[in-house]
């Protein structure tokens, strides 16, 4: 910046172009001093914002060059990253595949193993299925024709056992084992129709002193499937209670082939709650309900014969009939208890062999109430029964006398 030259008392100044001096007043100098000042500054101020913009240019192109340096540093590294990435990637693409292969190929011989497991266990389902299909098959064929053979037997059976030839099937099976089971017993037709009605069949077994102790009423009743109106058992037990009372027969029968769907009917049913010592049967227990009842009757004979003997010899038998039905109602009600768990047990055989236990205890129960029922008989005697008699007492008296005089 040039300095203005100092103000004099003359304000005498010099023209710059043509060397003339002139004079100016004070303020005329002040003014141009001040012209020339701002002239100054102005152009020192547009030097110094050139220089600034030189610099700032100058800066700027530094900075640009260095940013542009450091960008492309920068670039050149992040290139090396990147292919170092690209380099990693390749590597983990390849064992990634590799690893894809081995388990692709693990899973493909996993796959072939499985379907080969499957084809097998296929194969041998199939032929299972075939087996088990033939055994089905084979076994429905035998149910079939076993139940051909039992509806041609239960028709030929519903023909055979119908009326007459029930009886007959009866007697004839009674026959077959008359000589081994039952020597001295009779069985036979109930041909007396004085009392207006008879039975069919009646039995009676004897001691070997000829004393009857067991007799049965037996009525035998079948009808075919094809009759329009169907009988019940419970038709027939007023008629056979009556049979049995007029023909003086301990026990009543029904040997029977109706309602053969009955639960309540399958095997040996005791009725006695509706009418006194009266049994319904099918016919395979015919002979059963003989033994059964011949069985327990044969624990009273010694009874019966010296009832006989004591009838023979016309003694007073008011009180020892009494007691005897004493003892053949208490023996009742054990004959009862047996027989129920005899039924019980002919129930449960025929129903589930599974539940043979419970059989086996039925038959036990049946055994002790038959024990306690014989040791009640064993224990009877006639001295016992005439107790408090003195009738029987004398004429036993006088029997004893006799025997003590008898020269034997």
């Amino acid at each position: 910046m040039t300095h203005a030259t100092p103000i004099t008392a003359l304000n005498e100044i010099k023209c710059p172009h043509c060397g003339t001096p002139f004079t100016i007043d004070k303020a005329q100098y002040a003014d141009i001093v001040q012209q020339v000042r701002s002239t100054e500054f102005e152009h020192e101020l547009h030097a110094r914002l050139a220089a600034a913009d030189k610099t700032k240019e100058s800066e700027i192109a530094l900075a640009v060059a260095k940013e542009a340096q450091q960008a492309q540093k920068a670039s050149a590294a992040k290139d090396t990253e990147i292919q170092h990435l690209k380099s990693e990637l390749k590597s983990a693409a390849t064992a990634q595949e590799l690893a894809v292969a081995k388990a692709v190929s693990a899973a493909e011989k996993s796959l072939e193993k499985a379907k080969n497991t499957l084809a097998l266990q296929s194969a041998e389902q199939k032929v299972k299925d075939a087996a088990l299909k033939e055994s089905h098959t084979r076994e429905l064929a035998l149910k079939d024709e076993l139940i051909d053979r039992y509806k041609d037997m239960k028709a030929k059976l519903s023909v055979k056992l119908l009326g007459e030839t029930l009886e007959q099937h009866c007697e004839t099976e009674f026959n077959r084992m008359r000589s081994l089971a039952f020597p001295n017993a009779t069985f036979g037709k109930d041909n007396d129709a004085s009392a207006g009605t008879k039975g069919d069949y009646v039995f009676r077994d004897f001691s070997d002193d000829e004393v009857e102790y067991v007799s049965i009423m037996f009525e035998m009743k079948n009808e075919s499937d094809a009759t329009a109106t169907k009988k019940k058992n419970s038709d027939f037990f007023a008629k056979l209670d009556k049979d049995r009372n007029d023909k003086g027969c301990e026990y009543a029968v029904l040997v029977s082939m109706l309602e053969e769907d009955s639960d309540l009917y399958a095997g040996i049913t005791d009725v006695s709650h509706e009418y006194p010592k009266m049994f319904v049967v099918r016919p395979q227990f015919f002979l059963a309900i003989i033994a059964l009842l011949r069985n327990a009757a044969q624990d009273t004979i010694a009874v019966k014969d010296e009832l006989e003997q004591v009838k023979k010899q016309n003694i007073d038998i008011t009180d020892f009939e009494s007691e005897l039905e004493g003892f053949k109602s208490a023996f009742g009600r054990n004959y009862q208890l047996a027989k129920g768990k005899f039924d019980s047990a002919i129930k449960e055989i025929d129903n589930a062999i599974a539940r043979l236990q419970k059989v086996k205890d039925n038959l036990l129960g049946s055994e002790n109430n038959l024990r306690l029922a014989n040791d009640k008989a064993t224990a009877l005697t006639v001295k016992k029964l005439t107790r408090g008699n003195p009738t029987m007492a004398a004429k036993f008296a006088e029997l004893g006398a006799a025997h003590e005089n008898d020269p034997e």
